[in-house]
């Protein structure tokens, strides 16, 4: 997202209000280990910022206007790239196309996003390692690929479980409610994990380059 000006002079919002450079000052801040209020901020002005308003707004105003005409395939389909953005930062990796340099850098998000379901909670209580595979293939890729799922998965509003992965039944809106729980938690323990502080930053120094 950019300011509406000419090509040659934009400033590109990171959230939003925000830019690269008041990322740039707010980030002197911030320092592993460091002030947890400081911490919170970081969470709450630029990684939820940018959630809520490229992620979890849109797809509340797909939900809710939805008339029940296959908006399911939408919403799951933001949910996918939400899970790969939630993945990447919560093991500050940074996307490159061609040529990524490890252990940050990935161009394949495959293994990534399936580990990410089986190891994190609370998605580990949905999610075997065969299980995030079997979603990634016929759910994400699918979706995102060719409009559609495959391999007999299908999508239902609501439903006692986010995804039943023996049944194949993805319940958009019950996901919904376990991607906003994590990321209210991990919210919380951003304020006190070094690790995880450094991991957001190499996201957010990355975001603002």
């Amino acid at each position: 997202m950019s300011t509406p000006t000419t090509s040659g002079d934009r400033s590109e919002y990171i959230a939003p209000g925000k830019t690269k450079d008041d990322w740039a000052k707010f980030a002197k801040q911030l320092v592993p280990g460091g002030d947890a209020d400081i911490w919170a901020e970081a969470f709450n002005t630029f990684l939820f910022g940018r959630l809520d308003s490229r992620y979890l707004k849109p797809i509340a105003k797909v939900r809710d206007k939805g008339g029940w005409e296959g908006e399911g395939f939408t919403i799951v389909s933001i949910q996918c790239a939400l899970i790969e953005f939630l993945a990447a930062t919560l093991a500050g990796k940074n996307y490159r196309h061609k040529n990524p340099k490890p252990p940050h850098e990935y161009n394949r998000s495959g293994e990534l996003f399936v580990e990410f379901l089986f190891t994190t909670p609370p998605f580990d209580k949905l999610f075997s390692k065969a299980d995030g595979e079997a979603f990634y293939s016929n759910v994400r890729c699918a979706l995102l690929h060719e409009a559609r799922t495959r391999d007999g998965w299908i999508i239902w509003a609501t439903g006692i479980t986010a995804v039943d992965c023996k049944r194949k039944i993805v319940f958009r809106d019950t996901l919904q409610g376990v991607l906003e729980d994590y990321i209210k938690d991990y919210g919380t323990t951003l304020t006190a994990d070094v690790a995880l502080q450094e991991a957001f930053l190499r996201k957010f120094n990355d975001l603002a380059a």
